[in-house]
């Protein structure tokens, strides 16, 4: 009789276990990734739009006083302005918008804004997104 003794092929047979595992895990890492850039997907990481808050101030009907009330420091020239689904020709200025500074937009062109209430968005361009909508009274 044989004593009971580990023979090497007992020590053996963890190892392919565990390298199978591991080259299945690489490999599902590896499609995930790949898919993501194969798709699309990998382009919209990076267009998400800043997170920042805004209040609208006293206002005539060609005239929006904007104030930047939190959030992270925004560039003006990335940003538009739209009032009732029209983007206004009218810039927010360039150069970065700090929390607390008051932007003054007034309208270019004769009449104004239309009196009465009307939708008003600043959009963020690079992403397409809007960061700020409040409806707002301009009588």
């Amino acid at each position: 009789m044989k004593p009971n003794n580990r023979s090497d092929s007992d020590d053996r047979a963890v190892s392919p276990v565990i390298g199978v595992i591991l080259m299945v895990a690489i490999t599902v890492i590896l499609a995930a990734v790949i898919g993501t850039f194969v798709l699309g997907l990998g382009d919209q990481l990076g267009d998400t739009a800043p997170q920042a808050s805004f209040t609208i101030d006293d206002n005539g009907t060609d005239t929006i006083n904007i104030t930047k009330t939190g959030g992270q420091s925004i560039d003006g020239g990335d940003l538009a302005l739209s009032v009732n689904g029209e983007r206004a020709n009218e810039s927010i200025g360039g150069g970065p918008w700090e929390t607390g500074v008051q932007r003054q937009i007034i309208k270019d062109t004769d009449g104004g804004w239309t009196g009465g209430e009307a939708e008003v968005r600043i959009i963020h361009d690079p992403s397409g997104n809007a960061i700020f909508e409040r409806t707002w009274d301009f009588s």
